[in-house]
């Protein structure tokens, strides 16, 4: 009875945000009608569309912004995905070198944009766009005007017939395709990349690289120019940190402040200096191309991955300081392992495809309490090691 009675409050929570849902939806109708999408449209779309609160979950969990960074890297910089990036290189050369020469966008930092966004194609979300703009247009309040214009955006493109609704899958905040576009993202940047005349980034390898390179552009790519490198800060320095503002090289310079070899900094223009983990973490300049990888997504996280993959891609080293931990992350494939390990000891995570998700991270909060350690459900080094026996 007492599990009843503690459940009736969130069956009247579900009731009355079906019937907010249903309110706005009509709501919506009128808003879409407005910027030119038609009845029978936005009827066909939306029929049968309920929301899902798993997309508000979400979205309150985003890992660029709630993971620490050296584990946020550890899976989208590892050396299984530099790889795999080469392999797209060569695959795609063709492709990347149109892309180039179209939009001044080197190849490397293309590859690593579509690494990181979706495995190269492996990893475009599971949601109808239209579910999960309506989710969000509906239930979350403080974001409500961004889905709505982009639940219009994607009704648009299914009503030009750029795309078709059954294509429009994606993640929760809606975008989709190979290189993971909003839809008015897609609507003011993609290109035709492959020549049929069309804009399709869900089934057009071309059109998705290409479009990619002319978002870079369009954001202040500067052409041949660095993103920026490690450095290494003296233990003196006081000043600020950040992307923002930025300083002539000559000011870092004048602060102590040397590449991570110790040899002089270069580089034309301002570049801010960036410190993601802190004063003990790893220090990076940052130039103007950095912004434009950081506009894709608006995460420091984010425009770092992309950034040390493509100059893994280029055969560079990747971090060379030591993050601020004492239970390094794990790659890919130790994560895997990881996750076999637990599946041996009887956990239920699902599919052990490196991929972290609640069920992993509640097995492993209760294996590292049942081994003594304190429960933290990250997936580290140290629980790897326990896992294994040593």
């Amino acid at each position: 009875m007492r599990a009843l009675i503690l459940a009736l409050p969130v069956v009247f929570a579900a009731s009355a945000a079906s019937a907010n849902f249903a309110s706005c939806v009509a709501g919506l109708r009128s808003a879409a009608m407005a910027k030119g999408v038609s009845a029978a449209t936005f009827d066909r779309a939306m029929s049968g569309v309920t929301p899902d609160m798993k997309i508000i979950e979400a979205m309150n969990n985003q890992p660029e912004f709630k993971t620490p960074i050296w584990d946020y890297l550890g899976t989208l910089v590892d050396d299984e995905k530099v790889a795999e990036g080469r392999r797209m290189l060569r695959q795609h050369a063709g492709t990347l070198a149109a892309a180039e020469k179209r939009f001044g966008v080197d190849r490397h930092t293309i590859v690593a944009v579509w690494g990181v966004e979706s495995d190269f194609g492996k990893a475009r979300g599971r949601w109808p766009l239209v579910q999960a703009l309506s989710t969000g247009a509906c239930l979350a309040p403080r974001r409500n005007a961004f889905f709505r214009n982009e639940l219009i955006s994607t009704l648009q493109i299914v009503q030009r017939g750029d795309l078709r609704l059954e294509q429009l899958v994606g993640s929760w905040a809606g975008a989709f395709g190979h290189t993971q576009f909003i839809p008015s993202t897609y609507m003011r940047l993609a290109v035709d990349g492959d020549g049929d005349g069309r804009r399709d980034l869900v089934d057009s390898i071309p059109d998705a690289l290409h479009s990619t390179a002319n978002f870079m552009r369009r954001a202040g790519w500067v052409t041949g120019a660095s993103w920026g490198y490690e450095v290494r800060v003296p233990g003196s320095y006081s000043g600020g940190t950040g992307r923002n503002p930025k300083r002539p090289v000559s000011h870092w310079a004048g602060q102590g402040v040397v590449k991570f070899d110790g040899s002089a900094l270069s580089g034309g223009g301002n570049a801010g200096l960036l410190m993601p983990a802190g004063r003990n973490g790893p220090a990076f300049l940052v130039f103007k191309n950095y912004d434009a990888a950081f506009s894709y997504n608006g995460a420091d996280s984010y425009a770092l991955a992309i950034s040390l993959l493509s100059d893994r891609l280029r055969g560079r080293p990747g971090v060379q300081g030591q993050w601020p931990t004492d239970d390094l992350p794990l790659s890919r494939e130790q994560r895997r392992e990881l996750q076999r390990l637990l599946i041996a000891r009887g956990y239920d995570v699902g599919e052990p495809d490196g991929a972290v998700g609640s069920l992993t991270r509640a097995a492993i909060h209760d294996v590292e309490g049942r081994l003594g350690m304190p429960p933290t459900g990250r997936p580290g080094e140290k629980v790897l090691r326990a896992l294994r026996g040593r």
